[in-house]
């Protein structure tokens, strides 16, 4: 016999004398947090993460022409496309450089919209984040100079974590210690 759907989720039905409560225990395993969304620097917002989506579907020729050649990995850098963060949805951006590329068109000249992006690079700013601003037509026109031009602001910047050395991982605690004793023993 099939459980009950109101207790697939949460295990075996209640016993004789208790109550099914819906929801799962807030103390312990299986806890959800406090903060669905996570919290931190790169958190977004449910209607962000909507809007993303949604612009991800869509999109206009600038900015498709633009993902053809960051999936590529230009330059080695890993790029993320309509990217939410925060309350807002960023067209292409760099984590591990901390490089956001906004593809803007005509409608960025108008009204009160350069303003409103003046705010919102300072936003950015403010989260340590450099804003590289294309024009539509700069990437319609060339392509190669607008990728050249995001690879280079990548590469300008320091990573977020370091790489690895080409050697391996760092010695351990003590490790640097032992092996200088070892090669003073052996008349190194």
């Amino acid at each position: 016999m099939k459980r009950p759907h109101q207790y697939a989720s949460h295990g075996p039905p209640p016993r004789a004398g208790e109550v099914f409560d819906p929801e799962p225990p807030r103390n312990g395993e299986g806890d959800r947090s406090a903060m669905p969304s996570g919290g931190g620097v790169l958190s977004a917002s449910t209607n962000a993460r909507k809007i993303a989506k949604r612009e991800r579907r869509s999109g206009n020729l600038p900015e498709i022409l633009i993902w053809r050649e960051l999936r590529k990995r230009p330059g080695g850098h890993k790029f993320r496309r309509q990217h939410p963060l925060s309350e807002i949805v960023l067209d292409f951006v760099c984590l591990d450089r901390r490089v956001v590329i906004e593809i803007d068109g005509e409608v960025h000249n108008r009204g009160d919209r350069p303003e409103r992006d003046l705010q919102r690079d300072a936003y950015l700013g403010s989260r340590g984040f450099e804003v590289l601003r294309l024009s539509a037509r700069f990437v319609l026109v060339s392509l190669d100079d607008a990728i050249a031009t995001i690879v280079a602001a990548c590469d300008e910047r320091l990573p977020l974590h370091h790489q690895p050395s080409a050697d391996g991982p760092p010695p351990r605690s003590g490790e640097v210690l032992a092996n200088a004793c070892k090669g003073e023993r052996n008349g190194r």
